[in-house]
């Protein structure tokens, strides 16, 4: 990983490393720029799985994202997490590590879900020490995701924004900007996504997250299983045009279709950015 100090670099447009693609991508030369891996499931020493993740490491750019830290969990420090998950970072060398800015679980349980936190001033401090003792246990800042929200709570002192605002203030933590979830968030609680957007530091932001979701009509869930639809896609030009230009990468975790589909999904992305971001600068330049 890139020093402290150091903004992680600009990898273009990666996929959600699935073992459905091993062979494609093993026995192919797919167009893809970079893979992200889900920690969990190569932090068990040995086995096939971390034997293809090596080669897979050997050839592409990879970053690690995890669901289990729990980082705003009132439980303490899983530490065994920690050490398999800094273990598994010193072999493959990912690009930056990151997980997501909610709960899973508590008093030993794990929820298996990605839990919603009250913006308060207290939760804030809670957050800050937790999220410094990770980054100090593990040498390196960490990256957080917004997460999808269906419930909000009344004691919110703050915007979501702001809180993460505040968060990279206090931290130095870099931001793993989930599109969907922004707009997921902000259908449920009839915000203006832009809103989140326009309230995020810019210099923050590492990397994209775009993906599919199940409207519902009354609400709408982040499920992950579908392609990226034309709301979104409009959401990441906006996100471009305030971001510039930011690891991309497609997100699906369920009804995977073959690798085929999903690189017309990243040639999309590829295609608006370029679009966008080819717009800003000739306007800067007129």
């Amino acid at each position: 990983m890139s020093d402290s100090s150091e903004k992680p670099p600009y990898l273009g447009f990666g996929l959600g490393l699935r073992p459905t693609h091993y062979p494609d991508i093993l026995d192919g030369d797919p167009p893809v720029d970079w893979f992200e891996v889900l920690s969990e499931n190569y932090m068990i020493p040995g086995g096939q799985p971390l034997r293809i993740l090596d080669q897979i490491a050997e050839r592409y750019p990879v970053v690690m994202h995890g669901v289990s830290l729990s980082i705003a969990s009132t439980a303490p420090m899983d530490m065994d997490y920690l050490a398999g998950l800094k273990a598994l970072s010193q072999r493959v060398k990912p690009k930056w590590i990151s997980d997501h800015l909610c709960w899973t679980g508590v008093h030993g349980i794990n929820l298996h879900d990605l839990l919603p936190i009250p913006y308060t001033r207290e939760a804030l401090d809670h957050v800050c020490d937790r999220v410094n003792t990770v980054q100090d246990y593990l040498g390196h800042p960490l990256t957080l995701e917004n997460v999808s929200t269906y419930v909000s709570f009344e004691k919110s002192e703050m915007t979501e924004w702001e809180f993460i605002s505040e968060l990279t203030k206090r931290t130095g933590c870099w931001l793993l900007f989930d599109v969907n979830n922004v707009y997921v968030s902000a259908f449920n609680h009839e915000y203006d996504p832009k809103a989140f957007i326009d309230g995020i530091p810019a210099d923050r932001v590492v990397q994209f997250h775009l993906g599919g979701h199940s409207h519902m009509e009354t609400h709408i869930i982040d499920t992950h299983d579908a392609p990226v639809c034309e709301d979104v896609w409009d959401l990441y030009r906006h996100a471009l045009k305030r971001f510039g230009p930011v690891s991309t990468m497609i997100e699906r975790d369920d009804h995977i279709p073959p690798l085929t589909e999903l690189l017309e999904e990243i040639e999309t992305a590829r295609t608006i950015a370029g679009q966008v971001l080819e717009g800003q600068r000739l306007a800067v330049n007129a």
